[in-house]
C-alpha cells in the first residue's frame, strides 16, 4: 500500500509523536512510554510514519532508534497553502458583499463594530 504524510497526520496519535520525535531521536521504548497504548500500537504507528517518510529507523546494536525527518511535511503545507488562498479570497468577497449589503439597507458596518442596540 503506498502511503503519503496525508495518511501520517490523519491520525492523532501519529501527530503527537511526530511532535514527540521533532526535536529529539529516541528508542521504541522511549516513544511507546509516552503513551497509554500497547507498544506493539505504537510499534505500528512508527511502521506507517516509516512507510510515510516522516520517520527514519536507526539500529544501535540492541536498540532501534527513531528521528523525525519533517521535509515530507513541507507537501502538507503546499497543499494547505493552496486552499488557504482559495478560501481567503472567498471569505474577503463575502466580506465585501455583506458591507455593500449593509449599507444599501442602511444598517451599521461590519467592519467597525458598531452594533450597538
Amino acid at each position: 500500500m503506498r502511503r503519503d504524510v496525508f495518511q501520517a497526520i490523519a491520525d492523532p496519535t501519529r501527530r503527537e509523536i511526530i511532535d514527540l520525535l521533532a526535536g529529539k531521536q529516541l528508542n521504541l521504548n522511549a516513544v511507546a512510554d509516552n503513551f497509554s497504548i500497547s507498544r506493539p500500537a505504537i510499534s505500528k504507528q512508527i511502521k506507517i510514519l516509516t512507510q510515510c517518510g516522516l520517520v527514519t529507523i536507526t539500529r544501535q546494536g540492541r536498540e532501534h532508534f527513531c528521528t523525525a525527518d519533517l521535509k515530507k511535511m513541507g507537501e502538507a503545507a503546499d497543499w494547505i497553502a493552496k486552499y488557504k488562498v482559495f478560501w481567503t479570497s472567498k471569505l474577503d468577497a463575502l466580506g465585501e458583499f455583506l458591507e455593500k449589503e449593509a449599507k444599501t439597507n442602511n444598517q451599521p458596518s461590519l467592519k467597525t463594530g458598531n452594533n450597538e442596540k
